[in-house]
């Protein structure tokens, strides 16, 4: 595997899932309070101001790092209903990469976008890249995605994954680890989404298969 860090031990999963999820803070300072998935943070630190969107929301900016990349393939259907969910659904990822590779007192986008076990599960991904002391540079490509909406009115997005161009760098030092794809690489995701009272759809759940087969060229 190129850019995901080496899993967590099961008790190192539960602690990070049990911390408060209100902000993701963390970056290569000596202090260990910086390398943690921060609450409420310091009351003294503010936030960047939200900017509005097309739609009139107003979202929290998130800017991924110079070398870091997202690609997404096929997130215009042409469905306007189809297309915010994706839209949406993209802000989610970038979020959570956002976390992972912006030292930043706070990600206000991630708790914007992600809620309930989605949020728990992106804490805990994310917290591993601090632990293992890495981050992640390259491109990542996102791809076949497809939406289905559910009796509940929430939404389903399937997509797939290929991360044999993005690699494990080292937080400290900007060393990157460069080593050959496999089939891990490539990994299928399916995403519950719901759209929340601002108009905003969220990501409550996901599921992941690294190695899928469907995902491989």
């Amino acid at each position: 595997m190129n850019r995901r860090p080496a899993l967590l031990a099961v008790a190192a999963l539960t602690t990070a899932a049990a911390l408060s999820l209100s902000a993701c803070g963390g970056g290569d300072g000596d202090s260990k309070s910086d390398d943690k998935i921060e609450g409420a943070g310091n009351s003294e630190t503010k936030s960047p101001s939200p900017k509005a969107s097309k739609d009139a929301i107003e979202r929290p900016e998130i800017k991924l790092p110079k070398g870091v990349k997202n690609v997404f393939e096929g997130t215009e259907t042409g469905d306007p209903k189809k297309d915010a969910v994706l839209a949406d659904h993209k802000r989610v990822i970038n979020s959570v990469d956002e976390a992972i590779t912006v030292k930043a007192r706070k990600h206000p986008a991630l708790k914007f976008y992600s809620k309930g076990d989605a949020l728990t599960s992106a804490a805990t991904y994310i917290q591993s890249f601090y632990d293992a002391g890495v981050t992640w540079t390259g491109e990542t490509r996102y791809y076949d995605h497809a939406v289905t909406f559910l009796k509940d009115g929430a939404a389903a997005v399937t997509y797939c994954g290929d991360e044999t161009k993005s690699y494990s760098k080292n937080r400290k030092t900007g060393a990157v680890k460069k080593t050959p794809g496999d089939s891990d690489d490539y990994v299928s995701y399916n995403t519950r989404m719901e759209k929340n009272s601002k108009g905003v759809w969220q990501a409550t759940m996901v599921t992941s298969e690294e190695g899928a087969k469907k995902c491989q060229p």
